[in-house]
């Protein structure tokens, strides 16, 4: 690996000089230029220089690693996230599809981190943005998600995926304009994001956008018409909780 500067920005100093440490003594091809403990100070330090990679934790004593990336919009840096174990954060990252560190992290997690970002793979501004509103609002339904693809990644909006159907382990987005994608997660990964915001796993294979349901047929073992005209089947431990779910919608 190259060598590369790095400037670390994190507002608890333990953390900060703990950061620092690791760094110093499990990648020394990573020459620390500068640290901050606040977003002020890390604007000082971003205005002289501008690292290879920045190690930015999220929440800051006089605002958010946002607020940072708002004041240096063409950044080039490679932006590794630190969060601490908080599960909304957690999530909004997960939604974005990008990247983190979370604190307390492993030499694994950190030499991974530093990995990618050598390659130089950078969120863009979209999966920022998406990330940025889902940790402000942490209890509003986010309006987009981020997906991995075997080559990309696509953001969309969530109100126009319909169905998700699992694929091993990948899973086939079904959309309004009759689109679809193969996304690199389980479907696990995506009934775990996705049911506090009227998606239904109700199926081991199938969740559903409870907002695209059309009719719920008790015969033939149960399934689910929807507005696309498709058909889904209800497994029979989900059947109570669909019904229940429909009630509500």
């Amino acid at each position: 690996m190259k060598n590369l500067t790095a400037i670390l920005v994190d507002d608890i100093p333990a953390a900060l000089q703990l950061l620092a440490s690791d760094i110093q003594q499990k990648h020394a091809s990573i020459s620390i230029i500068g640290q901050a403990k606040s977003v002020v100070e890390a604007a000082k330090l971003l205005q002289k220089e501008e690292p290879d990679i920045l190690f930015l934790d999220i929440m800051l004593g006089d605002g958010t690693g946002f607020d940072l990336l708002e004041i240096f919009p063409n950044l080039r840096s490679n932006i590794i996230f630190v969060t601490a174990s908080d599960e909304y954060a957690i999530k909004a990252f997960k939604f974005a599809a990008i990247d983190y560190i979370l604190k307390p992290y492993s030499d694994n997690d950190l030499q991974l981190a530093i990995q990618k970002a050598s390659l130089k793979i950078k969120p863009d501004k979209e999966q920022l943005r998406i990330l940025k509103d889902a940790i402000s609002l942490p209890n509003q339904r986010p309006q987009k998600i981020s997906l991995h693809t075997l080559d990309k990644i696509i953001v969309v909006d969530l109100n126009d995926i319909i169905r998700c159907k699992s694929d091993n382990n990948y899973t086939e987005f079904f959309f309004s304009d009759k689109t679809k994608i193969l996304v690199t997660k389980t479907l696990k990964t995506f009934s775990n994001l996705l049911k506090r915001h009227q998606f239904l796993r109700v199926h081991q294979s199938h969740l559903v956008n409870s907002k695209y349901i059309k009719e719920f047929i008790k015969s033939d073992g149960g399934y689910l018409v929807l507005k696309d005209k498709s058909t889904v089947p209800v497994s029979i431990r989900k059947r109570t909780e669909v019904m229940e779910a429909l009630h509500t919608i």
